[in-house]
């Protein structure tokens, strides 16, 4: 393929000067840091009474306490189906006010017929792209977690990534899956020590940091092109003129 001579001197007709911004270092510059300790949002996917997903996400809980985080776990007893209801159900509203509250998320699912359960998918369905101005998961990190009753699979964690993607989430690298869980906790409901907790807290760990470096710099990091012509107000209103909002 031939190229025109380094440094490329033909232009670039197709993009929109007004809305295309060079990134700098110095707009990673936080002038005001926030005071307030990381918060966490903490979603299971299991309704059983002896769940172990709940048992997990419990312990990434008492973990990121412990690393100064302040929590909030969401029970999802009662929640409808996706559709089923408005989206001004109690339940819901009480998810999407939480997501909004969070800097980070921590999302802990079962594996069922080698996916994520329908309990897990239902919550993170009910959490919009976006809710007027406001995006509930936009810019927020997110850690996975799985937990199995057979041999170890990343098929729960793995979907988990897809959906953190697609929700606009800083997703971190580590994740931890937990095969064969029933031998993992004890009676009451606590995760034995060994390497699959070691994981656990590295994830924890991991989590805190990435949500300390982009909480402030959320809303640049996630700032887009694209994005910034579409609300263009002349954008806008040259829409509405070809769809027959406007006479021409």
């Amino acid at each position: 393929m031939n190229k025109p001579l380094q440094p490329f001197a033909d232009g670039m007709p197709n993009l929109s000067e007004a809305h295309f911004a060079v990134p700098m270092s110095a707009d990673m510059q936080v002038q005001t840091p926030f005071t307030h300790a990381p918060r966490f949002l903490i979603l299971y996917g299991s309704l059983r009474e002896r769940s172990f997903s709940r048992f997990l996400a419990y312990e990434a809980a008492r973990l990121l306490e412990a690393m100064g985080g302040e929590v909030r776990i969401y029970d999802a007893h009662g929640l409808p189906l996706p559709d089923d209801t408005t989206a001004d159900h109690p339940k819901v509203q009480e998810l999407r006010d939480l997501s909004i509250w969070s800097e980070g998320h921590v999302w802990v699912s079962p594996e069922r017929h080698g996916a994520m359960t329908g309990v897990m998918k239902s919550q993170i369905d009910w959490l919009p792209l976006s809710e007027g101005s406001v995006r509930p998961t936009q810019g927020r990190t997110l850690a996975v977690m799985q937990v199995s009753g057979g041999s170890q699979s990343f098929n729960a964690v793995n979907g988990l990534r897809v959906l953190g993607r697609w929700m606009r989430m800083i997703t971190i690298p580590n994740q931890s899956s937990v095969p064969m869980a029933y031998k993992e906790f004890d009676d009451a409901g606590r995760m034995k020590p060994g390497p699959l907790y070691d994981r656990v807290v590295d994830v924890c760990e991991e989590l805190v940091k990435f949500t300390l470096l982009t909480r402030e710099r959320a809303g640049y990091l996630v700032d887009r092109y694209s994005e910034r012509k579409e609300i263009d107000p002349e954008r806008l209103k040259a829409v509405a003129k070809d769809i027959g909002f406007i006479k021409r």
